[in-house]
Order: C-alpha cells, then sequence, then structure tokens
C-alpha cells in the first residue's frame, strides 16, 4: 500500500468530472472507484465522462456514486469506455469542452490515461483555466517521473502466462518464437517479461541491434545441443523498419523455421492483478485528497514507492527512458 501526502481540505469543490482516455488498461475501475468514494465522502459530485474526451465534446455524462461503483474493481477495462478524440487535437474544441465543463458547473477535471491523455488534460487547463487532475494509466509504463503506471503489472502477467504456454510447443519443435509485445515507443513492457520468461534475445525500440548477427546468435543456441528457450521479446514498437520481417528472413536462411506470435490487445483485457487494484485505488484516493488540499494541473504518480503530486507542464511531451542495465541483465542471463 502506498501512503499518500499528508493533505488538509482546504478549497471547496461541489462537481468534478473523471474520464478515461486513450487505450483501456486493467485497473482503470478501481481508480474511478476510489476517485468516487473518495470524493463522495468529501461532500463532492462526480460526473463520469462516457469515451474519454470524445465523451467530453459530445457531452456524454453519467452521474456516479458509491453504489454505481460497487463491484467494479475487479473487472477489466472502464466502466466509462475508453476511445481516443482526433477534434481535442483542436484548439477551439479544447476552447469549447472547457465551456461545456462549466456550464454543467464541473469545476475539476480527473483524467485517467497515458501520455497523450496527460498532454490533452495539461492543454485543456493552460488554455481554458479548468483545473485538471492525472492519474497514470498505461501498459506500457512510460510516463516521465512515475515509477509505475495502472495497468503495467497486469499486462506483464498475461504476457508471461502466454508465453509460458508458448515454451512448451518451442521446446517440443526445438524451434524458435519472436513475440512481439506492448510497446509502441519503449521497452518496459518486454523488458520486464523477458527477464521473467527467461527470453534468449530482448529487442526494444530504445537499443539498436544487428539483425543478421542476432539471427546467427540465435541459430546457433538453437543447434548447441544445449536446452533452448527459444523465446525472443520484441517490443511492438522499433527504430529499424521491419525489424521482425527481416529477422525472420535472416533466420530462414540459416534453416530455422521461425514463428510469430502478437499478443496484441489480450495484454489490455483481464481482470487487473491485485497490484494495479491497488496501485489505482492508492492513487484515485490521492488525487481527490490533493484537489482538496489546493493542488491542481498535476499528475498523480509513485516515486520511490512514494506518491508524488508532478506539475503535468514538467512531463508532457517527455517519455521515461529504459535503462540500458535492463537489457544488458536479459542478455547475461539468456545464453
Amino acid at each position: 500500500m502506498h501512503q499518500r501526502p499528508e493533505t488538509t481540505f482546504m478549497t471547496s469543490i461541489n462537481r468534478i468530472a473523471v474520464l478515461t482516455s486513450g487505450g483501456e488498461t486493467p485497473g482503470m475501475n478501481s481508480a474511478i472507484r476510489a476517485v468516487v468514494r473518495t470524493a463522495s465522502k468529501a461532500g463532492v459530485e462526480v460526473m463520469g465522462v462516457h469515451r474519454g474526451f470524445a465523451g467530453l465534446v459530445q457531452q456524454d455524462f453519467q452521474n456516479l456514486d458509491s453504489l454505481s461503483v460497487s463491484r467494479i474493481i475487479q473487472g477489466g477495462g472502464s466502466i466509462l469506455r475508453c476511445g481516443s478524440c482526433k477534434e481535442f487535437y483542436q484548439a477551439d474544441i479544447r476552447q469549447l469542452c472547457g465551456e461545456i465543463l462549466r456550464n454543467h458547473k464541473i469545476e475539476a477535471l480527473v483524467v485517467i490515461g497515458g501520455a497523450g491523455s496527460i498532454t490533452g488534460a495539461h492543454l485543456l487547463n493552460t488554455e481554458t483555466g479548468i483545473p485538471v487532475m492525472a492519474i497514470p494509466g498505461t501498459i506500457e509504463n512510460d510516463i516521465a517521473g512515475c515509477d509505475d503506471a495502472i495497468g503495467f503489472d497486469t499486462a506483464v502477467n498475461t504476457a508471461v502466462e502466454a508465453i509460458d504456454k508458448l515454451q512448451d510447443t518451442a521446446f517440443s519443435h526445438q524451434r524458435l518464437f519472436l513475440v512481439e509485445v506492448a510497446g509502441t515507443n519503449s521497452g518496459f513492457v518486454a523488458a520486464e517479461v523477458a527477464l521473467a520468461i527467461g527470453a534468449e534475445m530482448l529487442i526494444v525500440p530504445e537499443h539498436l541491434v544487428d539483425v543478421a548477427e542476432v539471427a546467427q546468435q540465435l541459430s546457433q543456441n538453437l543447434r548447441s545441443g544445449l536446452p533452448a528457450n527459444g523465446m525472443v521479446v520484441l517490443a511492438e514498437g522499433s527504430a529499424q523498419p521491419k525489424l521482425m520481417q527481416k529477422l525472420v528472413d535472416e533466420l530462414k536462411v540459416r534453416g530455422e523455421d521461425p514463428r510469430i506470435c502478437v499478443l496484441g490487445h489480450i495484454q489490455r483485457g483481464g481482470a487487473p492483478t491485485a497490484h494495479d487494484r491497488s496501485l489505482a485505488a492508492s492513487l484515485g484516493n490521492a488525487v481527490i485528497h490533493l484537489l482538496l488540499a489546493g493542488t491542481t494541473n498535476t499528475l498523480v504518480g509513485i516515486e520511490k514507492s512514494e506518491i508524488k503530486a508532478l506539475p503535468l507542464s514538467e512531463i508532457v511531451d517527455k517519455r521515461k527512458p529504459l535503462s540500458f542495465d535492463a537489457i544488458k541483465l536479459v542478455e547475461e542471463l539468456g545464453r
């Protein structure tokens, strides 16, 4: 359990709204529940916004109370639905959203989502003056200033469970599997998964590789006569175009018959782990305490095992870098 900063309620807020934006992540419902129940006990009304910023544009609201968020903590996805909103890239639409919030007497907005959603929240505040608070919810765990994000632990466990099954067939047929996991611009999921399943190799956007050299090493491992894991974990994003296909081609030249497995959206679904439920509950509770203490326009996240309030202006347009030590650890423990 993460301890929130000590706060004293200083601000009188009557109504807030909460939305989940971008890609859904396991644990979002736990965060929604914590926001609603903490706010309700402080006498603050909560409006849920359906489908992220798109629902805000269309004024698709729902009253939320303690009863309406009962028995949602164990569910995957988001009861408010998620989605992207291309319209929100336009400054005039953001101005419209500010007017909509004011017309509904909504005094602050809580946004749960990833980097794009956090940037949207920051723009809404700077351009309209609407107070915003953000909670990191992304399986990619790439939010600057945060050690953890809602959904990351569940996504990693889902991937590990799937790959454990693949290892049985990899061993039986002495075959390589190239497994693609989440990570458009970062390798946090891939690195964690690779370490947990004992992968032969890890390929991430942050680290360029020599494809021919990688293929040669994998082929040698497989034909050495020693037990081989047979798993190569790749993040879906890459700084090297068509890397997956190039690796397959190089392996086939060496007489191997690799299989590709793309885990895709399965990593976004399913019941959240206990860790993600607890993390989301702690952050959702802290957001309301900080908001009512007068803190706004911040991201509430975990840094060095403590709940921290980070100014949005300091983290937008930034990505958390993957430590090269994580890559090296997988390499040292692999073949």
